[in-house]
């Protein structure tokens, strides 16, 4: 089954000193080689911060944009992974593997897909 792991976070806290910096792209590049050597990972990518979004709505027929995020909160989405495994409890020992989960949060949604084959 398949799931999105959307990486969440705050958006303009405290910068991380160079070495942590540094530890976190290690770690994280780890996390990737270890799930995409067990073949888990089927794509990620980090995500430009939010007040690049421009959120999209239609309302009777008029399309009306908005910039920013689509919600007004502190802990805004960074960045996502699409990952494929037997259940959910595999997904989650996945997501507690991911080195954002120590200082964020990973929320695990499943796909729903259009047609159920």
């Amino acid at each position: 089954m398949q799931y999105m792991l959307l990486i969440c976070g705050v958006e303009g806290g405290p910068e991380p000193s160079p070495d942590e910096r540094a530890a976190m792209i290690a770690d994280t590049e780890a996390w990737v080689a270890e799930m995409d050597g067990r073949g888990v990972r089927r794509f990620g990518d980090r995500l430009r911060p939010a007040d690049t979004a421009t959120t999209v709505r239609v309302r009777g027929g008029e399309t009306l944009l908005s910039d920013g995020p689509f919600a007004e909160t502190k802990e805004q989405i960074l960045g996502f992974d699409l990952i494929d495994c037997a259940d959910l409890e595999e997904a989650l020992e996945v997501a507690a593997a991911h080195p954002a989960a120590r200082g964020g949060s990973i929320e695990v949604r499943p796909l729903w897909p259009w047609r159920e084959d």
